[in-house]
């Protein structure tokens, strides 16, 4: 279950605003949502693996940073990829 270009393509193009543009902050935040469900997924069963831990971690606070980025820029657009992945505040 590793990321490929294609899933990575449609991540973008769902959430972000096409598949070329990869610096938009809901395409960002969707990707980073897919990875830490997938690390989280590692973890339940290799639960001494400290270094996925950290990236974990690293991960879960580029997309915090993100979000608060989002809900200063522009709230609407925040409530909606909030929505859309399922993510709570």
């Amino acid at each position: 279950m590793y990321l490929t270009k294609e899933k990575k393509e449609e991540i973008f193009e769902k959430y972000g605003e096409g598949k070329s543009n990869t610096g938009s902050a809901e395409g960002q935040i969707a990707l980073f949502t897919y990875r830490i469900s997938h690390l989280s997924d590692h973890l339940k069963s290799n639960r001494k693996d400290f270094n996925t831990e950290r990236s974990l971690v690293r991960l879960v606070g580029k997309r915090r940073s993100l979000l608060d980025y989002l809900m200063k820029k522009d709230i609407m657009r925040y409530r909606a990829i909030i929505k859309e992945l399922g993510l709570r505040k």
